[in-house]
This record gives structure tokens, C-alpha cells and sequence, in this order.
């Protein structure tokens, strides 16, 4: 019997056998094509993460960040009325906290009064100003002997000038002297032909030589300081004998009595515009709009200046403070475009790069790092990088501080 008779009565007797064969070949190329296309997903996978970094910088380490504005209070006072409630949303100049003006009103009045009584002596002061040439002639002769004394006083300074030069010009020659002994000395010192303590009494003597002639040279100022004093003190008696002759004393004393009423004029004036000030403090309103957070303030406290009494998160002047790796700033420039992925709306926003911080994170910690101490590990650091919204996409105010984000830069 041939093996085409056996194999005919092998699948007569198993038919099972029959139909398994072919099923096996088919199954084993379906293994193939699943593989190959695995593999084609794959690689066309691997491109388009290769090209996506390439050509783009994401981080998932990135927030929604802004100023927010506290609020205090910039006077004390008792609170009669808030305004407004947490997460309300305010208009800039919305009054949000008003205080008890009562005191404050009182102060303005009071302030007004001293204001009428400084005008009212002030014109009464500079009614009282005389205009007179009349000069008595005690204040002439006061006046000339002044004159006389400046004179004198020239003459001495002058006399004490020259004879501080001549002790100068001395002090001088001597020191040239000393200082060439000294020369000497030490030239001999280095043959060993005089004692040790010869060249330092001839050292001592240099420095006191010089220390003198320092002590001349400033007696020469001195002395010429005196001269220029004496001739401005000159000048001076000049100026009263002159002064003496075209006005009398009275006239001054009323005179500088009349300018002291008119400081105290100007001094009420400030005060009742701080006052005016200080009673427009007790209306708190918001700096800036924005919605109420963390609010404190609650009507019958007594607050102090500088307390937070709540906080405006603003709306409008946000950005995304986005920390990317050092290894990921290599293409990236401010004024690029940045597609930014909020979490909170699953919306995605557009903005650009404003600009990269001058440090990574960690420098402006608490405690930054000390690479110094020996323990050191290379850690990939992070550079916060600024990023602004382009204008008109959040007309709802849905963007809040503190948000989740996931900015994509395009870096080409």
C-alpha cells in the first residue's frame, strides 16, 4: 500500500485530523498580520513622540498663578458693614467694608477750625509789618564796629597764615634732613657699621619728622581756613551795616513773625487734608476686580491698620507659572506660542512666553541646596518659565489661581 492509500484511510478512520490541518496554517498567519500590524503601530508611534519632542516642550508641572490683592484696613475703626461675601465677584471701587466714620468726621471738623484760626493770625501778623527806611543809629555804629572787628580779624588771620608757612618751610628742611640720615643709616646698617638701636632712632625720627611736617601742612589749612572765615565774617558785617542803614530790627522781628504765621497755615492745611484722608480710609473698596476669598471682616469688630480683612483674587491679570526641566529650555524663547491644556474645563487655551525666570526653583526656596558640603546629587532642576493668556478667551472668568495646566510650547 502507497502513503496516498494511508493517508486516505487515516482521515476515513480520525476526519477530525482532516479539518485540523489546514486550520493550523491559517491560525499562524493571522499571528503574523497582528504582529506586523503591532509593529507598524508602534513605529508610527515612536515617530510621532520623536517628532512631537522635537518639535515641543510639555510639562504637567505648571499652575494658574496671579497677585492676589489683600485687603486692610489703613485707619482703626469699628466695622458697621460688609459689603460683600466669599467667592463673590467685585468691580474694581466696590465698596466691600465700610468703617464707623463718626470720629473721623469730628477730626475733619476740628481741623477746619485750626485751619480759620492760623488764617486769621497770619493776616493779623503781616497787617503788623511795617515798610520803613527809618535805621536808628545804635544799629549804625553796631553795624560799623562789626565791620571794624571783621577788618581786624582779617589782618590776624592773615599774620597767623604767614607764620604758619615759615614753621611749614622749617619743618620742611628738617624733614629732608632726617630723611637722608635716614638714608644713610640705612646703608650702614646693611654693612653693619652701626647698632641696631641707631637705625631705629633714626627710623622713629623719620616718622616724627614727617608726622611733623603733616602737622605743619594742616596748620597752613588751617590758618588759611581762618583767613576765609575771617573774610566771610567780612562780607557779613558788610551786609548788616548795609541791612542797619535801610531797615530797622522791628521790621525783621515782625516780619519773621508774619512768616511763622504763615507756616502754621500751611502746617493746618496738611493737617485737615490728613483728616480728609483718614475719614475717606474708613470706605474700603476693592483695589482691583477679582472675587472674594478668605474674608475675615464681619460688622462689630474693631480692626487696626495693616489687618487682612479679606482677599481679591483678580480675573483678568493671570498667567501660568509653567516649571520645565533645565534639559527642555534649550529652544525656547519668549514670545513663543504655547498651547495651554486646563484640567478644570478640559479646554484647550492659547498664550506665549513672557519670560524666563533668572534662577531654577530651588534657588528661591527656604533652604536651597549646599553643593559645597560633599553630599551632592546631580538632580535634573526645574526653571519656572511665565507664560500669559492671549486676551479675550476667558470671558466667564472660568480660569482660576491655582489650576492645574499643561502648557505645550512650540519651540520651532
Amino acid at each position: 500500500m502507497n502513503h496516498a492509500d494511508d493517508r486516505q484511510q487515516e482521515m476515513q478512520s480520525n476526519p477530525r485530523s482532516a479539518v485540523r490541518a489546514p486550520g493550523s496554517t491559517n491560525g499562524n498567519g493571522k499571528k503574523k498580520r497582528i504582529a506586523l500590524v503591532v509593529l507598524a503601530i508602534l513605529l508610527v508611534s515612536g515617530v510621532g513622540i520623536w517628532y512631537h519632542s522635537s518639535r515641543f516642550a510639555t510639562t504637567d508641572d505648571a499652575q494658574i498663578a496671579a497677585y492676589l490683592h489683600p485687603i486692610s484696613a489703613r485707619v482703626p475703626g469699628y466695622v458697621t458693614k460688609v459689603t460683600v461675601d466669599d467667592t463673590q465677584y467685585v468691580e474694581k471701587g466696590t465698596v466691600l467694608v465700610q468703617l464707623d466714620p463718626t470720629d473721623y468726621q469730628v477730626a475733619v471738623e476740628l481741623a477746619k477750625a485750626h485751619l480759620a484760626q492760623a488764617q486769621a493770625e497770619a493776616s493779623a501778623a503781616m497787617g503788623g509789618v511795617p515798610i520803613t527806611s527809618v535805621s536808628t543809629l545804635s544799629q549804625v555804629n553796631s553795624a560799623e564796629a562789626g565791620v571794624q572787628g571783621a577788618q581786624a580779624g582779617i589782618l590776624a588771620a592773615e599774620k597767623q597764615f604767614q607764620e604758619a608757612e615759615a614753621r611749614l618751610t622749617q619743618t620742611e628742611a628738617n624733614n629732608v634732613k632726617i630723611q637722608d640720615d635716614l638714608e644713610r643709616y640705612r646703608q650702614l646698617i646693611g654693612k653693619r657699621e652701626i647698632s641696631r638701636q641707631q637705625y631705629d632712632e633714626a627710623v622713629a625720627a623719620s616718622k616724627a619728622s614727617a608726622a611733623a611736617v603733616a602737622g605743619a601742612q594742616a596748620g597752613v589749612a588751617a590758618a588759611d581756613q581762618q583767613v576765609t572765615e575771617a573774610r566771610s565774617r567780612m562780607q557779613d558785617a558788610e551786609a548788616a551795616l548795609r541791612s542797619a542803614h535801610t531797615r530797622p530790627e522791628q521790621m525783621q522781628v515782625t516780619r519773621a513773625k508774619a512768616q511763622a504765621a504763615a507756616a502754621a497755615v500751611e502746617e493746618a492745611e496738611a493737617q485737615l487734608h490728613r483728616a480728609e484722608l483718614d475719614l475717606q480710609y474708613t470706605t474700603i473698596v476693592a483695589p482691583a476686580e477679582g472675587i472674594v476669598g478668605k474674608r475675615t471682616a464681619v460688622a462689630g469688630q474693631n480692626v487696626a491698620p495693616g489687618q487682612t480683612l479679606m482677599t481679591i483674587v483678580p480675573t483678568r491679570d493671570i498667567w501660568v507659572t509653567a516649571n520645565f526641566k533645565e534639559t527642555e529650555l534649550k529652544g525656547m524663547r519668549p514670545g513663543q506660542s504655547v498651547k495651554i491644556h486646563v484640567d478644570a474645563t478640559d479646554r484647550d487655551y492659547t498664550g506665549k512666553i513672557q519670560g524666563i525666570a533668572g534662577a531654577t526653583g530651588v534657588q528661591f526656596s527656604l533652604l536651597p541646596p549646599e553643593n559645597a558640603t560633599g553630599n551632592y546629587v546631580k538632580v535634573v532642576q526645574r526653571v519656572p518659565v511665565r507664560i500669559v493668556f492671549d486676551p479675550g478667551q476667558d470671558p466667564n472668568h472660568l480660569l482660576q489661581v491655582g489650576l492645574s495646566v499643561e502648557p505645550s510650547v512650540r519651540l520651532h
